[in-house]
């Protein structure tokens, strides 16, 4: 069984470092995923009989590496996706990209259309049908060799929203072919990783900040 690397644990939270390549939620694959391993890290840690229970508050696509925080109590998860849906909740990653950003820093506003069939969106510069509003701020941190390493706050939590809006501004995530990369990483994963994550504990109501530690390819 695959080990979990855990950065974050209370008796009602528990937050891992995702891999890129795992699945957060088991699909239609049936492939192992990081729900099903922090089950099992739980039930062996903690030596408990029975089903575990742990929920996913948030998901990360399959591609992308960092931090994905889970609940232990059904109360957590409750009121963490409260939390969440209401926006209360700061996420900052690191996209590692393709070229530089004409501006180092500024505010991306797109309207963000997906397509079901292809799971690809398409991010429109005005409102376009049913397309949804996906705003998101970005800072230029630094350069690594020929890439570029941006912090990315998304305001909205719209799907692929990331990775489209940096390639509709000519900056396409390293790696991520589907919205414009030149070619594929190796281990098919893409050079963008979810960082922290800012929130109040939904219990102990603490100023909670969890940091995940990025991959080397951002070092």
């Amino acid at each position: 069984m695959q080990k979990i690397k855990v950065i974050y644990e209370d008796n009602h939270l528990i937050a891992v470092n995702k891999p890129a390549g795992l699945l957060v939620q088991g699909d239609k694959t049936g492939d192992i995923c990081l729900l099903d391993l922090t089950k099992e890290y739980i039930k062996e840690t903690y030596n408990k009989p029975g089903n575990i229970f742990c929920g996913c508050i948030h998901r990360i696509d399959r591609p992308v590496s960092g931090l994905v925080l889970m609940a232990k109590t059904s109360k957590a998860l409750e009121r963490m996706n409260k939390i969440f849906s209401q926006r209360e909740v700061q996420k900052i990653y690191w996209a590692l990209v393709e070229n530089k950003p004409m501006q180092s820093e500024g505010t991306l506003k797109h309207y963000i259309l997906k397509n079901e069939q292809t799971n690809k969106v398409k991010a429109y510069n005005t409102p376009n049908g049913n397309a949804q509003e996906a705003v998101l701020e970005y800072k230029l941190l630094k350069a690594v060799g020929k890439y570029y390493i941006l912090e990315v706050k998304p305001h909205t939590g719209r799907p692929h929203q990331i990775r489209a809006q940096l390639s509709a501004m000519g900056c396409p995530i390293v790696g991520d072919v589907k919205y414009g990369a030149k070619q594929p990483l190796p281990d098919a994963s893409i050079g963008l990783h979810a960082h922290e994550l800012h929130f109040v504990h939904p219990v102990k109501k603490e100023d909670v900040i969890i940091v995940a530690e990025p991959p080397k390819m951002f070092l």
